[in-house]
């Protein structure tokens, strides 16, 4: 398919994961989507906000995308972002994208920490990106704290898998420049996935 092809295709593409969202399902269509995997405080918020040119992501310790973040990057001269649960709202200060994205995070999984497979849909319009999807996962941990249940670790796998175990989704694992890859869980579960790598990125952060 050609570049004109893709161009049609996006759109339309972008308008079905928005339709299943909006019912509370999955979109079983084989999509292109690169998903990022790491474990805490890994850098994953740094290589996203890299994809698009702006800080608009949370911060802090601990794990804090606790929701899935599907972020639909769409090329455009004007810059602004748009949530599937604010229909009709345009941000052009990403400093309240952050705040909404801690909001609707809180609104499903309580403000203690805990953790939803709901995603949250983001658009973002730019002159500065491709266009592309990504999907911000929440960062790998072995101990739960706060609200989070006992298995944390497994219920975060689980949730890492349902993504990364289609075809079409690509794996961009993180890593702090620090860590031995030998160590990383990061590439552990995507070479798990992807045992050829043939989907597979990755590199340190830091």
């Amino acid at each position: 398919m050609g570049n004109r092809g893709m161009e049609d295709l996006i759109p339309l593409i972008n308008k079905l994961q928005d339709a299943f969202s909006s019912i509370g399902q999955s979109c079983n269509l084989d999509l292109p989507q690169i998903a990022v995997v790491g474990g805490q405080s890994a850098g994953k918020s740094s290589v996203l906000e890299n994809f698009v040119g702006r800080d608009f992501l949370p911060r802090g310790s601990g794990i804090v995308t606790r929701r899935p973040l599907i972020l639909q990057l769409c090329f455009n001269k004007a810059e602004y972002a748009e949530f599937l649960h604010c229909k009709g709202r345009k941000f052009v200060d990403f400093e309240e994208v952050r705040a909404e994205i801690e909001a609707e995070t809180d609104r499903i999984t309580g403000s203690n920490k805990g953790i939803s497979p709901i995603p949250i849909n983001l658009r973002v319009y730019s002159p500065n990106v491709l266009n592309l999807t990504l999907i911000d996962l929440p960062g790998m941990t072995k101990v739960a704290v706060g609200d989070q249940p006992l298995d944390i670790e497994h219920q975060i796998r689980d949730m890492l898998l349902q993504f990364i175990t289609k075809e079409s989704c690509l794996i961009l694992a993180v890593t702090p420049a620090n860590q031995d890859l030998a160590n990383s869980d990061a590439l552990k579960i995507a070479k798990e996935v992807d045992p050829q790598g043939k989907g597979l990125g990755g590199g340190p952060t830091g």
